[in-house]
């Protein structure tokens, strides 16, 4: 695949040139953008996945939800249907995608979870079913123009920090780094618990955010218990297992279990990815079976798999959380 990236290299300009037009042509009002009269948050990258969108977004719900009524609003990437689809009780996670159907799983009473291509017509269909939606989320949607977001949250990990990456195919950035400047939010994701002040600083400098622009920092919380359909279990009884991850990259949740000197064989398949009945019928035959919280969304359908599936919840740990939590309620307020 590395090899594949640089062969591949000649298309970078081509990507660019595209990508820079394109956003340029809103810019300067010939293509449009459509604006709101309530709050519009947008979580998004410049890469492509694996910033902790999913993670953050669950974060402001948790945050907003007592005192707002909210909507979150998702591509819904990889599922099987069209247009808009509002989560209910038959939604499954290839009716809506897995990170939707884990929102609908984690806050089915308390929030509307829709999925539509068009972030557009699914805010008019939001509003149009409950007109007293006070906010709406827009998960991964930082390259959809057409719609004018209110406040835009960039990601960026800090593994691969988007200032030291380039364009597509080559690359993994999606538009070029001067994107970052539509963004109000930075937060550099995924960040080692010691990070220190001097570390904060210097990555600060280098993402020379404009006047406008805040910058945080966080890091990933690994919960001490494991979940399942029918159980919970500490972390600490795990012996050997197989761990089963779908995501763009896990390497952060193998050192977390490593760390614990635990002894695990490891299927790793890229983001997103759809089993088969083949790889089913694999690990049907596995004792016990740890993944992500979204990996568990696809698998948890199957029977074969219920009693030893179990998945292990993550949270996010802003630093300066107080500060980020009132910019975040200024703006919903103003």
């Amino acid at each position: 695949m590395k090899l594949l990236r640089k062969i591949l290299i000649p298309f970078v300009p081509v990507y660019y040139f595209i990508t820079w037009l394109r956003n340029k042509l809103y810019d300067w009002g010939i293509k449009k953008s459509v604006s709101y009269d309530f709050p519009v948050i947008c979580v998004g990258n410049l890469s492509a996945g694996g910033t902790g969108k999913t993670p953050m977004i669950e974060y402001l719900v948790n945050l907003l939800k007592r005192d707002y009524k909210l909507a979150t609003l998702s591509r819904g990437y990889k599922r099987k249907t069209q247009g808009f689809q509002l989560a209910n009780e038959t939604s499954t996670s290839k009716t809506i995608g897995d990170e939707p159907f884990q929102f609908y799983n984690k806050f089915k009473n308390e929030i509307y979870v829709a999925v539509d291509s068009d972030r557009k017509n699914g805010i008019d269909e939001l509003k149009r079913l409950d007109k007293n939606i006070d906010i709406i989320l827009l998960d991964d949607a930082y390259q959809h123009r057409k719609v004018k977001a209110g406040l835009n949250i960039l990601l960026t990990t800090y593994q691969s920090l988007y200032f030291k990456d380039i364009m597509l195919p080559t690359g993994n950035l999606r538009e070029p780094i001067r994107g970052a400047e539509r963004a109000n939010v930075i937060v550099v994701t995924k960040c080692p618990n010691n990070l220190s002040e001097l570390q904060k600083k210097v990555i600060s400098q280098k993402i020379k955010a404009v006047n406008h622009e805040q910058i945080y920092f966080s890091s990933i919380n690994y919960s001490e218990k494991i979940i399942s359909e029918l159980n919970t279990k500490s972390i600490d009884d795990l012996k050997d297992f197989t761990l089963v991850t779908g995501i763009a990259n896990s390497d952060p949740l193998v050192a977390f279990l490593k760390s614990k000197s635990l002894k695990f064989e490891h299927f790793n398949f890229k983001d997103h990815y759809d089993f088969t009945e083949k790889d089913i019928d694999l690990l049907t035959k596995k004792d016990f079976i740890l993944t992500t919280e979204k990996d568990f969304m696809r698998l948890k359908q199957y029977e074969t798999l219920k009693e030893k599936l179990f998945y292990l919840p993550i949270t996010v740990k802003i630093y300066d959380a107080e500060k980020f939590n009132n910019a975040i309620i200024k703006f919903v307020k103003r």
